[in-house]
């Protein structure tokens, strides 16, 4: 529903428009057939149709009909016909104009009610992607919580300590993997609706790495990891707690996606670009890059990836399709960019480039 200012400012526009153009037909009235004055304020509300609402577009037909009859059609400044034919001319002038004004609007009606549904379609395709990814993601881990706590509390079955270890273990495992789609979900509701500002600190890139290889390292125990950073890699003004995410996210699904036995790279460097007439440094980067040796991506789908709910047509069962847009958001809110292709061997690259401050370790006071 339109205001009482704009839908003010349209009958302004309307009434304004068939006046310029009848005091430019006035100044060419003597010279120009007032037919073609007629087609022109014609054509004149047919613009009008496509832009405004139908009142406004209604009061432009009626304006420009008086003011073809009044200004145009002799004799002038009268609203009497002298003959016939011109009578007729105006009758249908004033027809037409309306049939095309309520034509217009009712197409745009139409194509507004189109989009409206298309949208809903679309939201509601998404919606049941989600409802289908969270019902396996989500159900799974809870249910193996409660199965395994309903065996450990039934008293009738005896348990052996290795047993009772297992049920143990299971329950963490997938107490873990609920709280990583969780904070999936949790994280994705911050980055839609702009909550999160990033606390920059110094960061340790190495200890970052270090620390989610070693929570993941049931997931990575069938694969071959090679970790490698620059000797003296500084400190780097991030955020420690979107780092660990960002990494986690990508490390995981590295190992997710690849077969068993395959490497997984992690490399972290520090580059800076110098401007050697004035021996100044100008831009100061650091560098991960994330690479594997499996399957890669489908070269038609790798610019989909960091959608939303985006999930790989040959992609296995399970997954919300959160991850590397999470991923993309928080690299993107540390100012920082990523890019994914494919290694000439097949494998996966993720590369991200972060201009940040930078602090050498050896600059860092040591503690007493």
């Amino acid at each position: 529903m339109l205001d009482s200012k704009t839908r003010n400012n349209q009958y302004l526009i309307s009434l304004l428009s068939v006046a310029a153009l009848s005091f430019f037909g006035m100044a060419v009235r003597d010279v120009v057939d007032y037919k073609i004055i007629g087609y022109l304020l014609l054509f004149l509300v047919s613009i009008l149709a496509i832009f405004l609402e139908i009142k406004p577009v209604l009061l432009a037909a009626v304006l420009g009909a008086l003011a073809l009859d009044f200004l145009f059609i002799k004799p002038y400044y009268t609203l009497h016909v002298a003959t016939a034919e011109d009578t007729l001319l105006l009758l249908l002038f004033f027809i037409i104009t309306l049939i095309n004004a309520v034509l217009t609007y009712k197409i745009k009606r139409m194509q507004k009610a189109i989009h409206v549904k298309e949208t809903r379609a679309n939201t509601m395709k998404l919606y049941n992607t989600l409802l289908d990814s969270l019902s396996h993601e989500l159900r799974t881990p809870i249910a193996a919580i409660i199965g395994s706590i309903d065996t450990l509390q039934q008293k009738s079955v005896n348990l052996t300590a290795d047993s009772r270890e297992n049920l143990l273990n299971e329950i963490e495992k997938a107490s873990i993997k609920l709280n990583y789609q969780v904070e999936n979900l949790l994280n994705m509701s911050r980055l839609e609706s702009g909550y999160i500002q990033p606390k920059l600190d110094w960061c340790d890139i190495k200890e970052i790495i270090y620390n989610v290889c070693n929570r993941l390292s049931e997931e990575l125990s069938q694969h071959k990891l090679i970790i490698t950073t620059d000797e003296n890699l500084p400190l780097f003004k991030l955020d420690y707690g979107l780092m660990e995410q960002i990494l986690y996210n990508l490390i995981y699904n590295a190992a997710q996606h690849t077969p068993k036995g395959s490497k997984i790279k992690e490399e972290a460097k520090y580059i800076v670009d110098a401007d050697y007439d004035s021996h100044i440094d100008v831009i100061k980067k650091c560098v991960i890059t994330i690479t594997d040796d499996g399957h890669g991506f489908p070269e038609a789908e790798i610019d989909k990836v960091f959608d939303k709910f985006y999930r790989l047509h040959n992609s296995k069962t399970g997954g919300t399709g959160l991850g590397l847009s999470i991923v993309k958001g928080f690299v993107e809110v540390q100012n920082g960019t990523i890019k994914l292709s494919n290694t000439e061997e097949g494998g996966a690259e993720f590369e991200m480039n972060f201009t940040v401050d930078c602090l050498p370790t050896n600059s860092v006071p040591n503690e007493q």
